[in-house]
């Protein structure tokens, strides 16, 4: 089982002023610091606060039991800074990997980056992983954008000018030096739920509403317009370690994709592994 999740946050101040990513300002209703009362004795335990619930995931279906007992080691031997990564965010996340890799679609085959957007923006939500050495290379927090929510993410958009986050599987693409610094463009891979990222200019990029002293004063991240954004002092490694043509999964509630096809990642699996 992993850890419970923590059971207060610092309230979330009035007013959020952001830069970076089209940066905007942001107006948030506080999150209640005070969890819901449990009564006295050795069975008590803390109850999550419904602002911090979050949204059930199941295995999926149907999924060939070459894939499951695979991703169910490979979670196993990522060890504990993979403690919070969810096993269904994760299964998710191998069984696109695979299937796109089968596809063609990703040419940087190893690694596999996963944010599980449904986590609150207080925690650290992204991994860069080595799938083939089953190491963790990175985690970090990532910002959502403005659009999607405050402490929480809970809507997701792929249109234009919307400043949400938009889920599903990304190609890495090339650098360049933005107003951010060095920045990585997403091509998103799902059509209708991630396809305008290009356009939309989501990107890898640092950010200082993403970095520790804005989590200390704030409690929680500040929002991008969409983007991704990452820590100042790890941006650059991560930029770097997923490759022009990686692996990245957005996950949240709602995801749909025709790359979690169990079938094919089998394939791919019996054939080259995690290569």
């Amino acid at each position: 089982m992993f850890p419970a999740w923590p059971t207060s946050y610092a309230t979330i101040l009035l007013g959020l002023a952001l830069a970076g990513c089209q940066a905007t300002t942001a107006t948030e209703t506080p999150v209640a610091a005070a969890v819901t009362a449990v009564p006295a004795g050795p069975a008590a335990a803390p109850v999550t606060p419904d602002s911090l619930r979050l949204t059930p995931t199941t295995p999926m279906p149907d999924l060939p039991d070459s894939i499951r007992q695979a991703v169910r080691r490979l979670h196993a031997q990522l060890g504990p800074e993979a403690a919070t990564l969810r096993p269904e965010v994760l299964e998710q996340a191998c069984v696109g990997y695979l299937t796109l890799r089968r596809a063609g679609r990703i040419s940087h085959g190893g690694i596999l980056a996963v944010a599980d957007m449904d986590l609150p923006s207080s925690e650290p939500r992204l991994w860069v992983l080595d799938v083939r050495k089953a190491e963790v290379l990175h985690r970090s927090h990532v910002a959502h954008g403005r659009g999607s929510g405050y402490l929480r993410a809970r809507r997701f958009s792929n249109t234009m000018k919307s400043a949400c986050t938009s889920l599903g599987f990304y190609r890495t693409q090339d650098t360049y030096q933005g107003k951010h610094g060095l920045s990585r463009r997403l091509r998103g891979l799902d059509p209708g739920q991630n396809d305008n990222a290009l356009r939309r200019y989501v990107v890898l990029h640092a950010a200082d509403y993403a970095s520790q002293d804005h989590l200390r004063r704030h409690g929680q991240l500040g929002y991008s317009r969409g983007c991704p954004a990452l820590p100042p002092d790890q941006y650059r490694a991560i930029i770097q370690a997923v490759g022009e043509g990686s692996c990245l999964f957005l996950s949240g509630p709602g995801l749909a994709s025709k790359w979690l096809d169990g079938e094919a990642a089998a394939r791919q699996w019996a054939a080259r592994g995690w290569r």
